[in-house]
């Protein structure tokens, strides 16, 4: 059974949840029977030569035939099978999402991920984290703000490069409910290995609920603590990198943190958004994740430091 744990989970390509990756899915196994079957071949061929009676005017035939059949025509025969097999599936694989459908913007950045939705002409931006509605096609325009990255999320569909200055288009679609993980699948960096994602696909009433939420203004602080550390917030310059809508805070540089409190992890998935993992990002965000460009602000009191990160967990 061990042989295949990796065969599912929430970032396995042969456990597919989408279309998309079903067709990946079925073109994977086709190739392994492909591959079986030419393996196969070559080593009855071996089998055969090491065997044979070495008597050229015997088995001169008989060898010539099985090397023609077992050397060239069986693997050119299956290798244009799948050849026309993965052709086939091209048009529908980049085929773009029916006209209405919701559209999703992925920036990648360095090393985190910039979500953008709009919702009735307004812009409602989040951080590595993407929700959709189940059995509805959605398209993402992909980009990249600094160097090249890939987005792929393994149970839904193919991987696409994320090229600067060009707008890569894919449409998923998700066939059932559930968390799936998402990774950028191309060197980009020091923190390339730590640039995951989550997707979490939503029944559409609820997705909408979610949506509604997401681009409502951020939460006033509900108790002493978070209203000292919103304080903290502005007079420590975070507003010059991170937006919190409806705070004097606009930056842009850094992810969105409007309602970071809800999000399901931090840094791209490095660490669990509780407050303790909120402090240890506050205070030290170049030690947890290499090249971070956040700065570090263990210069700051402890107490400080709480009461930033529980104004930050507040923000729900």
């Amino acid at each position: 059974m061990g042989l295949f744990s990796g065969c599912s989970g929430p970032q396995s390509a042969l456990d597919p949840a989408g279309p998309q990756a079903q067709s990946l899915g079925a073109l994977f196994w086709w190739m392994t029977a492909g591959t079986a079957i030419i393996w196969l071949a070559m080593i009855a061929l071996t089998i055969y030569a090491i065997r044979v009676e070495p008597d050229p005017a015997k088995n001169a035939g008989r060898s010539r035939m099985l090397i023609v059949v077992g050397g060239t025509l069986i693997p050119t025969v299956v290798l244009a099978v799948l050849l026309t097999y993965g052709l086939a599936m091209l048009p529908a694989m980049v085929a773009p999402a029916p006209a209405g459908s919701l559209r999703i913007r992925v920036i990648g950045e360095q090393w985190w991920w910039r979500v953008q939705y709009e919702r009735e002409g307004r812009l409602v931006e989040l951080a590595n984290e993407i929700r959709i509605p189940v059995n509805e096609p959605v398209q993402f325009e992909l980009m990249s703000s600094n160097v090249i990255h890939a987005f792929w999320i393994p149970s839904l569909g193919g991987k696409r490069d994320m090229i600067p200055g060009r707008v890569i288009p894919i449409a998923l679609t998700a066939s059932r409910t559930g968390l799936f993980r998402g990774v950028c699948a191309e060197y980009c960096g020091a923190s390339h290995a730590l640039m995951s994602f989550i997707v979490e696909v939503m029944e559409k009433p609820a997705f909408e609920s979610w949506l509604e939420q997401q681009a409502a203004d951020a939460r006033i602080p509900s108790n002493d603590d978070a209203l000292r550390g919103q304080h903290l917030f502005v007079e420590n310059g975070c507003g010059a990198c991170h937006t919190v809508r409806g705070t004097p805070a606009s930056g842009t540089m850094g992810p969105e943190l409007t309602h970071v409190g809800s999000r399901f992890s931090l840094g791209a998935g490095v660490l669990t958004n509780d407050l303790s993992a909120l402090e240890k990002w506050i205070a030290s965000p170049d030690r947890i994740k290499p090249a971070a460009h956040m700065p570090a602000f263990g210069m700051l009191p402890p107490a400080d430091q709480r009461a930033l990160a529980a104004y930050l967990k507040g923000l729900e």
